[in-house]
């Protein structure tokens, strides 16, 4: 048995964010101690694997669950398709190394940019994606994405965290004040509208995701400002209460 703290120093996983996998029950302990620590297995680090590889993929949380938990996931698959997108990613990056060393010999053809064409790279993550993403909120996600070229995908995100930066600007309101509610609401609104359905489940998920995942919080608070990620997961949890 590990616990919660050894698991951590471990996978390089925050102990928060072990605790929100807990919470969700996407990664439970396999039991705890009388004072309530969590304990961790051989099962239970196993599933972590599984759960950072698809994070590798870019799915989200909720996803993640659903194929994890199913009674024919196929393990073996996952594995394989992992260490052919790590082989693709460890292949660009030495192109780009190759390429940046050419820029210190001076040595580069400045019409060659060919070191930073992803395009196999991109279409074998969706291949992968569309193996394992069967959720209804992926499936609408991805014909609302079919339409739109990289640009568009750009132009949204960018308008996305526009709204982050809204909500830093009155971070220091109440959470649940009628104008923070608002934004909340328009943030779920965007969500709807251009990615998939965002059902106040769906949003509960995502604004402890918001602290709990640091990427997420770093790119909030750099729209926003430091404490834009924690005040945005406040708001949203009493929004959804």
């Amino acid at each position: 048995m590990m616990t919660v703290n050894e698991v951590s120093k471990l996978a390089g996983v925050s102990i928060r964010t072990l605790q929100y996998y807990d919470s969700i029950g996407l990664l439970k302990p396999a039991e705890y101690t009388e004072s309530g620590y969590r304990l961790y297995d051989d099962a239970a680090m196993e599933r972590l694997q599984q759960i950072l590889l698809f994070r590798e993929l870019e799915f989200p949380l909720k996803e993640i669950k659903e194929i994890v938990t199913r009674p024919n996931f196929d393990k073996q698959k996952a594995v394989e398709q992992q260490i052919e997108l790590l082989t693709m990613k460890k292949e660009h990056l030495e192109n780009l190394i190759e390429f940046a060393r050419g820029i210190q010999n001076g040595g580069n053809n400045f019409m060659d940019f060919t070191a930073f064409d992803t395009s196999k790279l991109d279409e074998y993550t969706k291949k992968a994606k569309e193996h394992w993403g069967e959720t209804n909120a992926f499936a609408e996600y991805e014909t609302k994405a079919s339409s739109r070229t990289k640009d568009d995908e750009k132009k949204l995100w960018h308008e996305f965290m526009k709204l982050f930066e809204k909500c830093g600007a009155i971070k220091d309101s109440e959470p649940k004040s009628a104008e923070t509610q608002a934004m909340v609401k328009e943030i779920q609104d965007y969500i709807t509208q251009n990615f998939y359905e965002c059902t106040d489940e769906i949003l509960a998920g995502l604004g402890k995701m918001y602290v709990a995942n640091a990427e997420f919080q770093a790119n909030i608070d750099n729209a926003g400002g430091t404490g834009t990620a924690e005040f945005v997961s406040r708001a949203i949890e009493e929004y959804v209460k």
